[in-house]
């Protein structure tokens, strides 16, 4: 059955201690990290997604940290999956250092980095790159017993399902995988949600959940992030398409819509998606 997570970059104003209390009273079974410091001039700063972030994991910071963070999902009953790191494409030291501590935590997947595409140099060439980068991680994640993700990310050169299986399909789904993330295909990438699914097969290996929509400004189209329910995402169906082939993994929240503070969020995301959730398997079992 599927299982619901939250990414804690959306989570920006609470501490990992806080985080941990909020998934669990919220009904959530697992967290993922974001891996990144708080530059010095942010931490005075309110908090914020990508600056003065709370629930983060300093990569400089004090392993003693981690340990506890461990402790506490355990004492909890939670589990944490996966380390989300901002590690660039080729930056192997980085990617290794990742690793370790992902392997630290205990969790199961990390996310790795692609490259950018900015139009000054030719897929061909950033997707060689990528691959190249790809078969060292793979080796890193066969090691450490983590599963490397490639995420759908617009602005890079994977934005879609089908452009990330172009960089991933050639190796071990063990290993490597994908995380499909719908929300950013609204921005750049989109691809029928189900054929996007079937396409990646056994390299789906995990879900985040948020939305966005386009609206109009100065007579330009623009795309931003929305709350879950008043996006372009319509996850209804997505949720069906997912039972329907066979996924049993996890739909980690990355709300960035700040329609709510984070429990709040946390609880609206959970009552939300274990209807769609139930909702299916209930449908199934009337068939």
């Amino acid at each position: 059955m599927i299982k619901l997570s939250v990414f804690t970059v959306c989570t920006p104003e609470l501490t990992p201690e806080q985080l941990i209390q909020a998934a669990e009273a919220a009904g959530i079974q697992g967290i993922e990290w974001r891996y990144a410091g708080i530059p010095q001039e942010a931490t005075k700063e309110a908090p914020s997604f990508w600056r003065n972030n709370r629930c983060s994991i300093d990569p400089q910071g004090d392993a003693a940290i981690v340990d506890t963070i461990r402790q506490q999902t355990d004492k909890h009953r939670m589990r944490s999956i996966a380390l989300v790191p901002y590690v660039k494409c080729g930056d192997l030291d980085a990617a290794a250092q990742a690793f370790a501590t992902a392997k630290q935590l205990d969790v199961q997947m990390m996310r790795v980095g692609v490259p950018s595409y900015t139009g000054e140099r030719h897929i061909e060439d950033l997707q060689e790159e990528a691959v190249r980068y790809l078969d060292a991680i793979q080796d890193m994640a066969q090691q450490y017993g983590i599963k490397a993700l490639v995420e759908t990310h617009h602005g890079t050169i994977a934005p879609s399902a089908s452009l990330a299986l172009r960089l991933v399909e050639r190796f071990n789904p063990a290993h490597i995988g994908v995380l499909y993330d719908p929300g950013n295909l609204v921005h750049e990438g989109y691809e029928h949600h189900r054929m996007g699914l079937e396409m990646l097969g056994p390299y789906l290996a995990h879900v985040h959940v948020k939305n966005a929509a386009w609206q109009q400004q100065n007579g330009q189209w623009q795309s931003d992030w929305a709350p879950l329910n008043e996006g372009i995402v319509r996850w209804a169906p997505i949720v069906r398409h997912l039972q329907q082939l066979g996924y049993d993994g996890y739909l980690g929240v990355e709300d960035f819509s700040g329609q709510w503070a984070g429990e709040t969020m946390l609880r609206h995301f959970t009552d939300t998606f274990l209807a769609l959730i139930r909702q299916d398997h209930e449908q199934e079992a009337l068939l």
